[in-house]
Formats: C-alpha cells, sequence, structure tokens
C-alpha cells in the first residue's frame, strides 16, 4: 500500500519545507508501529526545487484477520471464505488502513498545525498525490472525479486498472491509478484523503463507533458540508449506519447554515437550555409564564385573584390551545410547527387525528433530539410515526420541503430573531412556503408588569431579541399581510387585562384566495 506527495519550490519558498509541515526529516527513513502492521515514511526526491515523501504500508494480513477474530467481527463487506481472508487486496489496495495509518503518522500536519515554522501554517502549495491501486467501489473513475473534483484540484486523473494487463479482453478492475494535481493547503490535501479513501473503498477495518462521526466532522471541517456528495460521504464513512449518518448529516447543515448566518453552530443550536434549573427556563416554577397572573387580572388581593393563583393554568397551555383551535377552525390536515423546539405542539397535534400530517422544524440538532425521544418515535406505531416528521431547517432561508402545507405555527418564534433578519423569515413563510394558514404568537411586553418576579424592563427570556406590545405586533402583522396577500385576525390569549390586554398576543393570517377562484 503506497502514497506520495510532492510539491514544487523556489530559493525563497524551498520544496523542503514539505519535511517541516510533515515533521518528518528528508534526510531519513522512519517506521511507524500501527495497528496493523508498519508504516514506512521516506524521501525519494528532497531538494529546493522538488521534495517527494512516500508512505509505504506493510500490512500484516494473518494479525488483521486475528484481530477481527478477537472483536468479534469481519471486515465490512469482506470475502467470506477462508482463503479470501488471507489471500486480498488489503495490503497493496489504499484503503481504511492507508488513512488511519496517514492520521497516525501525519498527525501534526493533519491538524494544520507546524511548531517549528509557523509561518508554514496554512500555506496554499502545488501539490501531487499518486496513489497506485485505490479501490472505487460502486462507480470507478468516475465517482473518484465526483468526490475530487469539487475540492479545488486542478487536475483529478482516475486511470482505470485492467484485471490482467496480458488479458484485456477481461476488462477493466474496480481499482483505479489516482493523480491529484493543484494548489491547496497540505492538511487540506491530508483530510480530505483520511476521509475519501475508505469512502471509495466503502469499507472499514475496524467497528465503527459514534466517536467516527466526530472524526468525519473534523476531518471535514470547511469541505465537507458544502460538497455536493455529502451524503454519499457520510453514509460511507460510517459504514452505512443510518443512525450515524443522521446524526452527522444534523450536525453538517447545522454547519452550513452557522456559515452562511457568519455565526458559530452553537450560537445557532441554543433551542434547549443547557442548565433547565435557570429561571429563565420556561419549565421553571419562577418563570412568569408558569401561570396566566400570580396577581390576578384585578389585582393581587382581589378574590379574583385567589381563584387564579388557586387553579392557575400555565400560559404554554393556553396557548397551546389557543393555537389548536384556530387550526381546527381553519380546518388545516398537514401542519408546520417551525421553530417546534422541543416538541411539545407536535405531540398535541398528534392527538389529533384530523392533522394527517405534521412537520416540526428547527435549526437546533439538540432540540430536535430531544423532541424525538420526548414523542418516543422510535417506539411509535408504524401508522402514527407515518404522521410525523422532524426536520432540520433554518427560518431564515426559503426551503422547499416546506411548500405546500395547509398551515404553518410560528408560536414563540419571531421574538429569537434579531429584528434585521424578521423580513428573510416573513418571506420564507410568506412568500415561499405560502401555507393558507399562519398562525403566530408572540409576548405582549405591556403584560410584563404584571409578573412580580420579571425585574422592570426585562424581556421574559434570556434568548428574546425584542418583545412587542399589541400596536406594535398588529401594525407588523398589518404590513405582513398586506405585502404577501393575507388577511389577519388577532385572538387573545389568556386573561385579559384591561389596562394591558393578555399575556400572549396571537394573530392568524389566511392566504388571500386567487383571482379566479374569487371570480367562481
Amino acid at each position: 500500500m503506497f502514497l506520495t506527495i510532492s510539491t514544487t519550490g523556489t530559493l525563497d519558498r524551498p520544496a523542503t519545507d514539505l519535511g517541516f509541515l510533515l515533521h518528518k526529516h528528508p534526510g531519513k527513513a522512519q517506521a511507524f508501529g500501527t495497528s496493523h502492521g508498519t508504516a514506512h515514511v521516506f524521501y525519494p526526491e528532497a531538494s529546493e526545487a522538488r521534495c517527494t515523501v512516500a508512505l509505504l504500508l506493510e500490512v500484516d494480513a494473518v494479525g488483521l484477520v486475528r484481530k477481527g477474530r478477537e472483536q468479534g467481527r469481519g471486515r465490512s463487506a469482506g470475502p467470506d471464505t477462508a482463503l479470501a481472508q488471507y489471500v486480498n487486496d488489503r495490503p497493496y489496495a489504499a484503503s481504511s488502513l492507508l488513512a488511519v495509518a496517514l492520521a497516525t503518522v501525519f498527525r501534526t500536519a493533519l491538524g494544520g498545525t507546524c511548531k517549528n515554522r509557523p509561518d508554514l501554517e496554512g500555506r496554499v502549495m502545488p501539490l501531487r498525490v499518486e496513489i497506485p491501486a485505490l479501490p472505487a467501489r460502486g462507480g470507478g473513475a468516475d465517482l473518484v472525479g465526483r468526490l475530487f473534483g469539487p475540492l479545488g484540484w486542478d487536475t483529478v486523473e482516475a486511470e482505470a486498472l485492467p484485471l490482467d494487463e496480458e488479458f484485456p479482453d477481461w476488462g477493466d478492475s474496480r481499482y483505479v491509478r489516482l493523480v491529484l494535481e493543484g494548489e491547496l493547503t497540505l492538511a487540506d490535501a491530508l483530510r480530505q484523503l483520511y476521509v475519501l479513501l475508505p469512502v471509495l473503498d466503502d469499507a472499514k477495518h475496524y467497528w465503527v463507533a459514534p466517536d467516527e462521526v466526530d472524526k468525519l466532522l473534523r476531518a471535514g471541517d470547511g469541505w465537507l458540508a458544502g460538497h455536493p456528495e455529502h451524503r454519499l460521504i457520510a453514509s460511507r464513512f460510517l459504514s452505512r449506519r443510518w443512525g450515524l449518518t443522521r446524526t452527522a448529516m444534523e450536525r453538517l447543515e447545522l454547519a452550513r447554515l452557522a456559515d452562511i448566518d457568519d455565526s458559530e453552530p452553537e450560537e445557532l443550536d441554543n433551542a434547549v437550555e443547557d442548565h433547565p434549573e435557570h429561571p429563565d427556563t420556561p419549565d421553571h416554577p419562577d418563570h412568569p409564564e408558569r401561570s396566566e397572573s400570580p396577581q390576578g387580572p384585578e389585582g393581587p388581593d382581589s378574590a379574583a385573584g385567589d381563584a387564579t393563583a388557586t387553579a392557575a393554568v400555565p400560559l404554554a397551555v393556553r396557548r397551546q390551545e389557543a393555537v389548536l383551535a384556530a387550526l381546527r377552525a381553519a380546518g388545516a390536515q398537514r401542519v408546520l410547527d417551525l421553530g417546534c423546539g422541543e416538541g411539545r405542539l407536535v405531540g398535541e397535534l398528534l392527538k389529533d387525528v384530523s392533522f394527517t400530517e405534521i412537520v416540526g422544524v428547527d435549526v437546533s440538532v439538540r432540540a430536535l433530539t430531544v423532541a424525538a425521544r420526548r414523542l418516543r418515535l422510535e417506539r411509535m406505531g408504524e401508522r402514527q410515526r407515518a404522521r410525523v416528521t422532524l426536520l432540520q431547517g433554518s427560518l431564515a432561508y426559503t426551503d422547499k420541503r416546506l411548500a405546500g402545507y395547509d398551515a404553518a405555527v410560528l408560536s414563540e418564534v419571531i421574538e429569537h430573531l434579531d429584528l434585521p433578519r424578521l423580513p428573510a423569515l416573513e418571506y420564507a413563510v410568506f412568500g415561499a412556503a405560502r401555507p393558507r394558514t399562519v398562525i403566530v404568537t408572540t409576548p405582549n411586553r405591556a403584560y410584563n408588569v404584571r409578573w412580580e418576579s420579571l425585574p422592570a424592563g426585562h424581556v421574559r427570556h434570556a434568548d428574546h431579541r425584542f418583545e412587542w406590545d399589541r400596536a406594535e405586533f398588529r401594525a407588523w402583522a398589518r404590513t405582513v399581510a398586506d405585502r404577501y396577500g393575507y388577511t389577519v385576525g388577532h385572538v387573545p390569549v389568556g386573561p385579559e387585562d384591561p389596562e394591558v390586554g393578555p399575556p400572549t398576543q396571537m394573530a392568524v393570517f389566511t392566504a388571500a384566495a386567487p383571482k379566479e377562484e374569487q371570480a367562481a
């Protein structure tokens, strides 16, 4: 199993800088033990003008079989006859064995660091990578081009190798000779090889555990999320384990959205509180929305106030009831819960069989994980499971998956967006997805004075970017309705205080019928 990496240089930037980046001296031949053999690193040529490093991996074929037996497994998609366990392509064709050797021997270079020459970190340099025998299962040379082509290489040459040169009529084998040429950083080239070698082989020589997702995302940072074949890459790298692949895809989507948003993934993946005991969390007993009004609508000393305190109904429950009532009144059957969080509303919708399709959407992977667990999707019956789908996505961007539904719910969502980003949500929901009915709930800022536990001037949740009073919310709703062809009505949620109004305000948007329908 053999691989070479070459570069060219000048007097100012000698090619032998490659040795500093790899932390391997060009004047030495070195050997490193790996879990399945010995990796040899040496330099066939090393001058200011041109430098080539070679990695030769000697695989212990017998030890590979024995270790597999000890661990109670066989190689994925591997040979199933006794002889083929010892006579196969493992010692010769590039695979996950070579990928692991790369990560072991060139670990520092893979991480993009160079302690002795920090000035070399991140340097783009002319590179040529050659692998004489690379399996390309399920696609051959075309698959190689699809995987390496979008990654910045000027040349991706995959020459199919014949089954036997003396018998050309037998045709080509599944192996190719790979040559990559282009200007990249060495770290990027190594990371791509680490991921794509086992992907092309479509097999791994070791058990794929959940930590493989982290390995994939670390090595794929900066290129995998935007790769047109990212789903294929994730599936094959993770040995087609569906659960791990789904996790990887969710995290890749979050990384993609964060990149578009010019923010960190952690900033987007914040729909689930890290510390649910904090008073800012709605589930905390001291959170304002745990009760309709601790003082009652007529004041703290009134009989009505005592009755309310005795039989308080959480505002979140009132809000769900109001949303469900509006959905039923609209005759909605296929419903989007946009910003579904932990799936509370989705769970309530599932209890009513009149809602035939329910889609929960959230940007937070953590929130969707909690929602799936809360809804017990894995234990749900087949018919019930067919009614619900959880999707990761940002409401600030159009999404073709959300078009064509009867209704969409934005329950306590808009106040979590910065005001300059609100127009993007408006277009994505009202302009692009355009459901017949849109229900929006948001806090009534004026009502905040009725909660003694909420300091003056504070919003109800630490993540709220703004809160509107009734006039501000109605003005916004009227503008959106006029812009996108909807009518809008308003419904109070919770006890309506004669001075400040209800704690929650709800707008129900209804799409105007097309002119041809009106004429009919």
